[in-house]
């Protein structure tokens, strides 16, 4: 019952938490109300405890917002898909799954979630929903997606959701105004990753420690990862699972499920190990299907392997390498494609030592990623194209998502280079209105055009975004002749860009600081 609640349970926590209101009289949430997006419907849930607090507040939101994410998943379950083609129902199929994963994200949220975890969880949540949207929109299905939102129209989940994300964030809000937490500046790796997994990071593939071994040749377990997958689900506990796959190109695409936390890949190095597939939109498949490597289960740690998606330029969204898992680590990874290459699509996510390639919106979603140290090639794209390096997916100005690259260097490909200067490069556009993106510290090449920005449509998100560069050098890092949107800024205080850094922009207050492999917190 991963994903659903026991009714039992429900009922339980419910008479504990009216146990509790009656208790609790230490505030009042008139206030925090009037910042949510809708406040008509907060008000009318105070009302039910009008002497509580803002913490009471948001626990019977984050109920509220649960039950209306069951009953949403009971509606796209039981829609009637006889008008619907083949196309319709995979973009459903999507959608169904997804919902899904919110009930998911809600049921931890209300039970076991941190404030900082619960802002991730819902800002997930949202991601969610916007990718059973794009999913009828890769496939321009105008007529499915509105008999879809029909539908949802009958259900307050979308508005609950967001109006608990922003009581979340006051709650956040106040509390951090009350109690500041020092960090330390000094390289480490996250708190998830045990002095054991440093240790895997830094040992050689054929060293490692490895509870699966898959090669190619047949000197392994198995001979491919999806075999070393339905072997690995019928292990017992939750510790770290070690899988180590010999050099070698293998040819399928891998699904990590949620269920799967706590996996660990080890490879034999970049273009080593390499695993690789075609999926695109072209062929059939949602952007969010398309993945070559696909991974959701919690804790997902990769080092030394390439992810591949060979669909080339013309097939359009092709997605190398998807991740929706929270507390996930790639170490010395590379992704390849064009479009569409890396989809970080929700959660904390962490890319240290990496190189990705591609084109358009080629480093793309909704999490709260960051890339340090990474080489970033931007390839060559068709001949009526421009790249962008980026398309953040942040749709809610609530959400704590955003991609931040640091200490890192956007350059041309060698396939590129020759011809760079026929094609023009940028660092982003907003595929969402509040699409937040950084880069720090990083040797931008002169390929990106001196705008630095490119429009995703007209006007659209140019005040409500953030795009900042902060320290930059390099031929194409000159902010003279940047975009003069409202929502850009060059940052010139390093106070500022610390609100960007490792320490304080990937989880928040809930990290803390660690010894092992280099992972520098600050600036």
């Amino acid at each position: 019952m991963d994903n659903h609640i026991s009714i039992l349970a429900f009922l339980t926590f419910h008479l504990l938490l009216v146990s509790h209101f009656r208790l609790a009289k230490c505030g009042n949430a008139t206030s925090i109300c009037t910042k949510t997006p809708h406040p008509e419907l907060c008000n009318t849930l105070r009302s039910t405890f009008p002497d509580e607090n803002d913490v009471v507040l948001r626990d019977l939101s984050l109920r509220e917002t649960l039950a209306q994410a069951a009953d949403a998943h009971k509606l796209i379950s039981e829609m009637d898909l006889s008008s619907f083609d083949e196309l319709g129902r995979s973009a459903w199929t999507d959608c169904l799954e997804l919902h899904q994963d919110s009930i998911y994200q809600l049921n931890r949220s209300v039970f076991v979630g941190s404030k900082t975890d619960v802002q991730t969880w819902l800002s997930a949540a949202i991601a969610n929903q916007q990718t059973c949207h794009n999913g009828f929109l890769d496939f321009n299905l105008s007529s499915h997606l509105e008999s879809f939102d029909q539908l949802m129209m009958l259900n307050d989940f979308s508005t609950s959701l967001t109006n608990s994300l922003a009581i979340n964030k006051a709650v956040i809000i106040n509390a951090s105004s009350s109690k500041q937490k020092k960090r330390n500046s000094d390289d480490h790796f996250p708190y998830w990753v045990s002095a054991g997994d440093r240790r895997l990071l830094r040992s050689s593939g054929g060293s490692v420690k490895a509870d699966i071994v898959v090669a190619r040749d047949g000197s392994g377990d198995y001979t491919t990862i999806s075999a070393a997958l339905d072997a690995a689900k019928r292990r017992r506990g939750s510790k770290r699972f070690v899988i180590y796959v010999k050099k070698g190109v293998y040819k399928e695409n891998v699904e990590i499920k949620k269920s799967m936390k706590n996996l660990m890949f080890v490879g034999d190095g970049i273009d080593a190990t390499v695993v690789t597939s075609n999926r695109n939109v072209q062929d059939g498949f949602t952007t969010f299907r398309s993945a070559t490597f696909a991974v959701s289960g919690e804790g997902f740690i990769a080092r030394g392997m390439t992810f591949e998606n060979t669909a080339g330029p013309h097939k359009h969204q092709a997605v190398a390498l998807r991740s929706s898992s929270d507390f996930s680590v790639f170490y010395d990874c590379s992704f390849k494609g064009y479009q569409d290459t890396l989809y970080v699509h929700s959660q904390r996510q962490f890319y240290r030592n990496c190189d990705v390639y591609g084109t358009v919106d080629f480093i793309f979603g909704d999490a709260v990623a960051v890339l340090q140290n990474c080489n970033i090639y931007v390839r060559k794209p068709m001949i009526d194209q421009k790249n962008t390096v980026t398309a953040q997916g942040r749709k809610d100005p609530n959400e704590n998502t955003g991609i931040i690259i640091h200490n890192s260097i956007i350059t041309a490909s060698p396939e590129l280079r020759p011809v760079q200067n026929l094609y023009a490069s940028y660092l982003g556009r907003p595929w969402k209105k509040y699409s937040t993106t950084v880069f720090l510290k990083c040797v931008i090449d002169g390929l990106i055009d001196p705008a630095g920005w490119l429009p995703w449509s007209g006007d659209f998100g140019l005040t409500t975004l953030y795009y900042g560069e902060y320290m930059n050098v390099g031929g194409g890092a000159t902010v003279r002749s940047r975009v003069k949107w409202p929502g850009f800024h060059v940052i010139r205080n390093a106070a500022e860009a610390g609100k960007f850094s490792v320490g304080n922009f990937l989880a928040g207050d809930s990290w803390l600081p660690a010894t092992g492999v280099p992972f520098t917190a600050g600036l």
